[in-house]
């Protein structure tokens, strides 16, 4: 899991549109990212939404901070 170059938020959100996961320098638990997810028929969520894997390995929701969206350290991760 190499990441790619810094990004600014709406770089990462354009990235995570096109299927990408995105993680930022700035946070401290290694192999961290956050993913969107697009509902399938057997889903319960009907809309796409963004979900962060942990440092512990958990799968949770995520809602972006003030801090994320102001700053430039997002990577794409391969």
């Amino acid at each position: 899991m190499e990441p790619l170059e810094n990004l600014s938020f709406s770089q990462a959100l354009n990235a995570l549109k096109n299927g990408d996961r995105v993680q930022r320098d700035g946070w401290n638990g290694k192999g961290m990212y956050i993913e969107q997810q697009t509902p399938t028929d057997t889903s319960k969520m009907t809309l796409p939404y963004i979900f962060m894997k942990t440092a512990d390995n958990e799968l949770v929701p995520w809602i972006a901070s003030q801090a994320d969206m102001l700053a430039n350290d997002w990577q794409i991760v391969e």
